[in-house]
């Protein structure tokens, strides 16, 4: 029998605070969720601050390199989901399609609906960063995105935009549809930037 302080029951220091792990994937969102039945509607743009803005199609994108990453990734709700498999294209091969110009210091990525969230490009163009199509061995859902949703795992999740048509690079920061709303500019878990005011 144990009579002392009782002990803490294993914390993964893969989950930051406050945040509780799920097996499940819940969806949410703000807004219609898209379906597409032809993919030859959808398209990528990519623009802002760039030599020469850019279209690109689905199988423009499909043609980009690929990689496969695993990763956490931690809602702003207070959920967390551990080991997820991704497969896409990293955000550094749009790079291979655009030149990028110096004055650029930010992304906004702009999703259906006019939905838009904005990141520092070194976020952006982090090693962990992806476009993804697949999400553990399946493609994606609509629900969840399908056909192409950003995966910035470092940050918290509304950070990964569903349903991306575009993105703009920027030199100066600006909010987008959630930060406008209240939420926190950066966002990162490990410091509960949930809020504006955190």
């Amino acid at each position: 029998m144990y009579f002392g302080k009782e002990k803490e029951q294993g914390k993964d220091e893969r989950v930051p605070p406050n945040q509780i792990v799920t097996k499940k994937w819940p969806v949410l969102h703000y807004g219609d969720v898209p379906y597409y039945e032809d993919l030859n509607v959808w398209d990528l743009r990519i623009f802002g601050l760039v030599e020469e803005e850019v279209r690109l199609s689905y199988d423009d994108v499909m043609e980009l390199p690929s990689t496969k990453l695993k990763n956490d990734i931690h809602c702003v709700t207070g959920w967390s989901r551990l080991d997820n498999q991704w497969e896409g294209i990293p955000t550094k091969a749009l790079l291979e399609k655009v030149n990028v110009l110096t004055e650029a210091n930010y992304v906004i990525i702009h999703a259906e609906e006019d939905w838009t969230t904005n990141l520092p490009l070194e976020d952006f163009l982090k090693d962990t960063s992806l476009l993804a199509h697949t999400h553990d061995g399946k493609p994606l859902t609509p629900e969840h995105g399908f056909p192409l949703r950003a995966v910035i795992p470092h940050l918290y999740f509304w950070k990964s935009a569903k349903w991306i048509r575009g993105i703009e690079f920027i030199a100066e920061n600006k909010p987008g549809f959630w930060e406008r709303n209240g939420y926190h500019m950066q966002g990162s878990p490990w410091k509960e930037e949930r809020f504006s005011w955190d």
